[in-house]
């Protein structure tokens, strides 16, 4: 950790308003994007940010210099996330592990197609919340299935059902975007 970051997280403890303003300002967009990736809207995600700067803002003293200061704030703010989905979780199912197991057939030709990050986030906006949390947890936040399946209080293998369905639909949502984005025959040879 800098020595500018220690000085300013020691002024935030004090509770230096100054300090504590440079402070969210340095990381506001980092949480908010967090907190982007786990909910359905910016209204949600504005809710999960602000809950996550309590947090932050309340166990700062907890931090200790030998970790990763953005690391803690981002776990801070993925199990603010998880809560927040667990207060909003309606229904819970659980499914038959073997279907997690199972290998998509489509996925080494999904894989060789380029798609921009626009197109990624699309698709995956367009899946169901379960869906899309646990591919979140698992691919872009490297959580185990273990450790998922902790957080959203659901069986491992219900984590490895979803993320094997979301992998799916989101391979799905991906090739009907590369379908549209194709140009028809008859368009080609119109010009």
């Amino acid at each position: 950790m800098d020595d500018e970051l220690k000085d300013l997280l020691e002024r935030c403890i004090a509770e230096e308003r100054g300090a504590q303003t440079r402070l969210y300002r340095r990381f506001a967009g980092k949480v908010f994007a967090t907190a982007l990736r786990y909910s359905d809207s910016g209204e949600a995600a504005a809710d999960i940010a602000q809950e996550s700067w309590v947090k932050v803002f309340k166990n700062l003293a907890k931090f200790t210099e030998f970790n990763s200061f953005e690391g803690w704030v981002r776990r801070i703010t993925v199990n603010t996330a998880i809560t927040h989905y667990r207060r909003n979780l309606k229904h819970r199912h659980h499914t038959d592990v073997s279907e997690a197991l199972s290998t998509p057939r489509d996925f080494e030709a999904s894989k060789q197609a380029d798609f921009t990050m626009g197109e990624i986030q699309t698709a995956m906006a367009a899946l169901p919340k379960g869906y899309r949390t646990v591919i979140q947890l698992y691919l872009v936040d490297g959580f185990s299935h273990k450790e998922i399946a902790e957080m959203l209080q659901v069986d491992v293998n219900t984590s490895k059902s979803q993320l094997s369905r979301g992998r799916k639909q989101l391979q799905a949502n991906l090739k009907a975007m590369a379908r549209r984005a194709l140009p028809r025959s008859d368009e080609k040879n119109k010009g």
